[in-house]
């Protein structure tokens, strides 16, 4: 059955339509949505989770999926408590974190390359297994080290939230990397077609350890930055957040089946899901309406990015 085709003049730049209609209704319900400071809260809103969005947009490129990221963000900040109250400082513990949760993310890769483990499977276990190590590392309550400037890292420098200065510096660091680079294009290739690249003499197994790692060591930096936000190591933080980045890389364009995606495309999604969030709750519509409507709307974007791809 032939999927039915968009007319021409809305095959492009629809989901961008969606967004500015979206902030167009809101702009005249929402009192404040169009103000400075409400600006400033969705970029706020939107940073930790846009960080892992940016690396699972390489790992879906690469026709691969992590299952994960949310559990490690809860296992990162944890872990970032827990060597603090061990004595570590903080500044040699935060490079610790991101290195943990890089080698995290290798061990998804290595388990996919060397013993054929669907990354579905190793990375649904992971999501168990991360929240274990989170709960184990904390004793099940919040442990809360943290010297009082570290709060600085997940909140503001006066009115602008600091996670929306590194959620740019990742955006423009993954761009790049996806777009101008050998590895991107590497990345473009295995997920295009696997045995292709192979013939062509890509590194196929290197490149799909490597996506994995620049996921998890993203992760990681995320859940340092949930920790700094709540100014402790929660075992209970970053539920869900997987399927939000997952939706946020599909609604932005990228194919669940590889090869096709871009980044930017991916910060499109983050801008969308943080638009129809902080709209409901600022028209103070109840948390279990805004779940239908999320989900709603988020089914009609990809479905009109499917469109698209069928047409391009």
């Amino acid at each position: 059955m032939r999927m039915p085709k968009l007319p021409p003049l809305l095959a492009k730049g629809m989901l961008e339509a969606i967004l500015v209609l979206l902030c167009v209704v809101f702009a005249f319900t929402a009192e404040g949505f169009l103000s400075f400071e409400n600006l400033l809260n969705i970029l706020h809103q939107i940073a930790l989770m846009g960080i892992v969005a940016f690396g699972m947009t390489a790992v879906i490129i690469a026709n691969e999926i992590d299952l994960s990221v949310g559990s490690l963000v809860a296992a990162s900040g944890c872990l970032l408590a827990f060597l603090v109250y061990k004595g570590m400082p903080v500044v040699v513990a935060i490079p610790v974190v991101v290195i943990a949760g890089a080698l995290s993310g290798a061990f998804t890769g290595v388990m996919r390359v060397a013993f054929q483990v669907p990354s579905f499977i190793t990375t649904l276990a992971l999501f168990t297994a991360y929240r274990g190590v989170a709960l184990q590392l904390t004793g099940g309550f919040a442990l809360t080290p943290f010297p009082s400037w570290f709060e600085t890292l997940g909140g503001r420098i006066g009115n602008v939230p600091v996670p929306a200065f590194v959620l740019l510096a990742v955006f423009a660091l993954m761009h790049f990397l996806m777009r101008h680079t050998t590895f991107g294009s590497a990345v473009y290739a295995v997920g295009g077609n696997e045995e292709a690249a192979r013939l062509s003499g890509i590194r196929v197994g290197l490149v799909k350890v490597l996506v994995f790692a620049t996921l998890g060591g993203l992760t990681a930096l995320s859940g340092i930055l949930t920790a700094s936000k709540v100014m402790a190591g929660s075992p209970m933080v970053g539920t869900g957040l997987e399927l939000e980045a997952i939706a946020a890389v599909i609604i932005g364009g990228t194919s669940f089946t590889g090869g096709v995606g871009t980044v930017r495309g991916t910060l499109l999604g983050v801008v969308f899901i943080g638009v129809i969030i902080n709209g409901m709750t600022l028209l103070d519509v109840p948390s279990y309406n805004q779940l239908i409507v999320r989900g709603a709307l988020i089914l009609a974007a990809v479905l009109i990015n499917r469109l698209q791809e069928t047409q391009a």
